[in-house]
């Protein structure tokens, strides 16, 4: 990735790397909601092309699609996995390849695994609630 740098870094690329620092992950819709706190008339359009920036410059790092299919970003560029929980979407990062590809490499036999893994299932709060609804 060729990263630019000179660039010009607006109030709102800054607000947002500085929100993405709390959140870790976040799609533009809820960067919008944070950003509105201390700019109430910023567009969706302008976090759109604020995030969109970031991400071309490396900046900010791609994550897990969000609950409703929506791109969400991460604040941590240094290439990872995640655990993705499948009830409440929460993102957590992991670094499980090392121990994991092994594994899968000779399941698959000759095919290669060339991305990151996502590892769904359900986090401590949703398994704790999926038990309460079953009465376990």
């Amino acid at each position: 990735m060729n990263i630019e740098t000179n660039f010009r870094q607006s109030k709102y690329c800054t607000a947002i790397e500085n929100a993405m620092q709390t959140l870790g992950h976040a799609t533009n819709l809820e960067l919008l909601a944070v950003l509105r706190e201390q700019f109430p008339d910023v567009s969706a359009t302008t976090v759109h092309r604020a995030t969109a920036r970031l991400a071309q410059r490396g900046q900010l790092g791609l994550a897990p699609a969000g609950r409703d299919g929506s791109m969400r970003y991460d604040a941590n560029v240094v290439p990872h996995d995640h655990f993705q929980c499948q009830r409440c979407f929460m993102l957590r990062d992991a670094d499980i390849r090392d121990v994991v590809v092994p594994v899968i490499q000779v399941a698959i036999a000759d095919c290669e695994i060339g991305g990151r893994l996502v590892i769904s299932g359900l986090c401590k709060i949703c398994k704790t609630f999926v038990k309460e609804e079953v009465g376990d």
